[in-house]
């Protein structure tokens, strides 16, 4: 089999090269070819485009950047063209990945969508797309699929693939006492800051968590930087404070917190299958990008505990209300309120149950590779 597979963003890369593992114990003969990152080339893929030439977030990044992004679009066509796949599978990454689900169409080849675009949140209207170039959904979250039926489409919910990451680095833990050795870290509790990936969102997000650092003083705060960024980014953020960055260690990070401060996005998600107690941020530089995402976003909520659930089971501060004073009151109760604690740890063990257990990579490659040789769709 030929496989081709498009994500733009990091969490794509790690689902990717889930996926891609999966599928390779199915047809270990088979090849792979990729827009994504560092996980799927360790899976032996190739990589045609790195996901970290890809990030552009916002209206205004969008237009800015509009000839990069068209050049991508037409490398990629000719890419998947000469390739020849058996089938391209688009993982989230909707902006670019529904446009091209269009041309591959065209060509015969079959489309597969691993991880919906959250078009139950904005956008309905791509639901047109997807139902007329998109040949099956795998999606992971359980009100996806009622979502997907309700307009009679084809969907499958195979669970969230972050149960298989998580799993494997919990098999794999380490002390505390060996972490923060490992990584030149004091013994206090740590406090985990997780300002997001893309360099923009990062330098609103950034600033503002930092500023909690003088008023823990019993506490050591640590970065899970982006493997999108380099350690000088930040330098010149956390040089006046104590604060360290540790990059490809979000996970080990997560396992040794007291509590996070986390920027809207799958690392919500992660921290709540970790068990940390966390408050969730989203801010934008630009208001104008705000303002639209505002009038177009159909749910109640940010984060994905929250929407799965249908409450706010976790504080979330967005643009005007993520502020220095907001943060610390909510910080305070994360730390000390043990009755706040614990509700929001009883939440989340609800949560994992509504989102199942492991073997989401698994079940979407069986499923992806039965119906790639049944004809009959």
């Amino acid at each position: 089999m030929k496989y081709y597979l498009i994500t733009g963003e990091a969490s794509g890369d790690l689902h990717g090269s889930n996926l891609i593992k999966e599928l390779k114990k199915i047809t270990p003969d088979s090849t792979f070819r990729c827009w994504g990152g560092d996980l799927m080339a360790m899976q032996g893929a190739v990589i045609v485009r790195h996901y970290k030439e890809l990030a552009f977030m916002g209206f205004i990044e969008v237009l800015l950047n509009i000839v990069s992004i068209f050049k991508n679009f037409r490398l990629c066509k000719n890419d998947i063209k000469q390739f020849s796949p058996d089938v391209v599978i688009l993982i989230d990454y909707p902006g670019f990945n529904l446009r091209m689900a269009k041309y591959i169409k065209k060509l015969g080849i079959k489309v597969f969508y691993y991880i919906s675009p959250q078009i139950w949140a904005w956008k309905q209207s791509r639901i047109d797309l997807i139902k007329k170039y998109v040949d099956r959904m795998y999606v992971i979250l359980p009100f996806e699929e009622d979502f997907y039926r309700k307009f009679a489409h084809r969907v499958h919910f195979v669970g969230h693939p972050l149960f298989d990451a998580i799993d494997s680095v919990e098999q794999n833990k380490t002390d505390f006492s060996t972490f923060i050795s490992q990584n030149g870290l004091s013994n206090k509790p740590v406090i985990a800051l997780l300002p997001g990936s893309r360099s923009q969102e990062i330098r609103v997000m950034l600033p503002i968590m930092l500023k909690m650092f003088e008023y823990y003083p019993g506490f050591q705060f640590v970065i899970a930087g982006a493997p999108s960024q380099k350690g000088s980014f930040y330098d010149k953020y956390i040089r006046k404070t104590k604060v360290k960055v540790l990059f490809a260690q979000t996970y080990n990070i997560l396992q040794h917190a007291s509590i996070a401060i986390v920027t809207s996005g799958t690392a919500t998600l992660e921290t709540a299958l970790f068990d940390v107690p966390q408050v969730v941020c989203y801010k934008t530089g630009r208001k104008i990008s705000y303002l639209i995402a505002k009038h177009l976003v159909k749910v109640k909520y940010i984060s994905l505990m929250n929407i799965i659930m249908d409450k706010e089971i976790v504080k979330e501060f967005i643009q005007n209300e993520f502020n220095p004073a907001n943060l610390k009151t909510e910080m305070d109760k994360l730390l000390f309120d043990i009755d706040y604690k614990y509700k929001i740890l009883s939440d989340y063990k609800l949560l994992k149950e509504k989102l199942g257990g492991a073997g989401a990579s698994q079940r979407a490659a069986r499923l992806i590779f039965d119906h790639l040789i049944n004809t009959k769709f």
